[in-house]
């Protein structure tokens, strides 16, 4: 199969190596996708260098914002097509697909905008204290980037890394997830038809230990950008450590959402569903452990109940399906594993089970599980499904600190009508990311990123183009007198 997308063109595997795309929700093939392995990641990562020393990486900003443009409007004019694929290939309901794709679209604009301001910023004088010297500021592109994304958000995902780096004059060689590639792939498509030059971007699916080793390993990569799962990331960040890379890494996360008792009850139970049900809680922002005051707990915890148990459950394309299917029979297994598990340390209070409506498919009901242990795997390890854990608390005090007890910090939730406390409590969370009465919005426009075991480094904003950045300081002698060190 031709689906590698290298130097502008479709070429085959050199191994000749496939693998299955999967309709998880009806668990049939959509399409056999070639598989990446060491040669074609030479390849690509050499693609990527030439057209590097050649004219993208000495580009101007207002040159490369005409492409990022193109792109956008490219997704935007496809919109519809590309949110199928999505549903196809990872199974979320239409409407969160259409939503991704949009925000895809909007990624490249708003990195096109950056991408013409940076030119503003280039060689940007500093004042120094000795006037026999001038310093400007320049910003250059960090080279060539290897960008390895998950299989939860796959267009977006690579938009999210792919969009800056452009912006920035880089070169990508991007590896999608194995279990979602192809609306990654239709980037490849986009380039060719808004002439992006060959070489800028390069698209390899395959396997983690196969194309994602490789491409993390390669001497010719000057930086690896990675979304995924802790235990990968600690194995780039040591591939990385070989050659001194530059490296950004979006790992996982054990959101807590904090519930004081003068919350709005109907306020709060919308938001907690959304906060680990939306995506079939494949979210690694999830905010999958619920903290409720105990004065409010009891009617909120019937009131959440009810709500989950009347989610429609179903394939993605079938209209008001509001919880597609998992992405893959291995998550499945994951999860319905931890359940199972969690079932013997906690009181699971709804779900966990496969939908009776649904004989086929990775379908998992929305599962809740009440006052777990604090040593429990499933209050301690992200599931990655639709599966929310609930505790009890007395006092602000102890809310924080059984949040912050985690090794993740990704993300964190707080609902209160007293704004002076839910802004100590936000301020108090160890976490890259919190959001107040709400949870998981996400804006092109605000840094994305955790604390602690939860990665390095911050995607989108300007955040997100300074990834792909190095900064150069360029100072000149100016002064008309020699400078006479060595003559005194």
């Amino acid at each position: 199969m031709n689906t590698l997308f290298i130097d502008g063109r479709w070429v085959a595997p050199k191994q000749g190596k496939t693998f299955n795309s999967i309709d998880p929700a009806v668990e049939e093939i959509n399409q056999i996708i070639g598989a990446a392995g060491k040669e074609d990641v030479d390849l690509a990562v050499a693609a990527a260098r030439r057209a590097l020393d050649q004219d993208w990486g000495q580009s101007n900003g207002c040159e490369r914002a005409v492409y990022l443009d193109a792109l956008a409007d490219h997704i935007d004019a496809h919109r519809d097509a590309l949110a199928m694929v999505e549903v196809c290939d990872n199974g979320k309901p239409l409407p969160e697909a259409q939503w991704d794709v949009a925000d895809a679209a909007g990624c490249f604009r708003y990195y096109a905008q950056l991408a013409r301001e940076l030119d503003e910023r280039q060689d940007a004088p500093l004042v120094l204290p000795d006037a026999r010297f001038t310093c400007r500021i320049r910003h250059e592109p960090v080279g060539v980037a290897g960008q390895i994304i998950p299989w939860n958000y796959p267009l977006l995902m690579a938009a999210w890394k792919v969009a800056p780096a452009l912006a920035a004059g880089a070169t990508c060689v991007l590896k999608p997830s194995e279990v979602t590639s192809l609306s990654a792939l239709q980037l490849g498509m986009a380039a060719t038809r808004v002439g992006l030059p060959p070489g800028v971007l390069n698209i390899i699916p395959g396997f983690g230990h196969e194309a994602g080793r490789a491409l993390s390993q390669h001497s010719g990569v000057d930086k690896l950008a990675f979304t995924g799962s802790v235990p990968t990331g600690a194995k780039i960040m040591s591939s990385a450590a070989a050659d001194i890379k530059n490296i950004s890494l979006e790992l996982g996360g054990k959101s807590a959402f904090i519930v004081f008792d003068d919350a709005d009850i109907e306020a709060a139970v919308e938001w907690i569903m959304f906060g680990i049900f939306w995506n079939q809680g494949q979210v690694c922002s999830a905010t999958s452990r619920l903290l409720v005051q105990e004065g409010i707990a009891p009617r909120l915890l019937e009131r959440l109940v009810e709500a989950a148990r009347a989610i429609k459950i179903g394939p993605g394309l079938e209209p008001g399906v509001q919880l597609g299917p998992l992405v893959s029979n291995e998550q499945y297994q994951k999860v319905m594993s931890m359940i199972i598990q969690g079932s013997q340390e906690a009181e699971l209070i709804t779900g966990g089970i496969r939908p009776k409506h649904q004989p086929r498919g990775y379908f998992v009901e929305p599962t809740i599980f009440d006052e777990p242990d604090v040593s429990s795997r499933i209050w301690m390890e992200e599931i990655f499904g639709p599966v929310l854990c609930v505790k009890r608390f007395k006092t602000e005090e102890q809310a924080l600190a059984l949040a912050n007890h985690s090794r993740y910090g990704l993300a964190g939730a707080v609902m209160s009508s007293d704004a002076r406390r839910a802004t100590r409590v936000a301020n108090g969370l160890r976490a890259g990311i919190v959001w107040v009465n709400c949870s998981q919005p996400t804006f092109t426009e605000a840094p994305w990123g955790g604390m602690k075991q939860s990665g390095i480094g911050r995607e989108l904003g300007r955040w997100g183009l300074d990834n792909y950045l190095e900064v150069k300081q360029v100072t000149e002698y100016v002064g008309q007198e020699p400078w006479g060190w060595y003559l005194k």
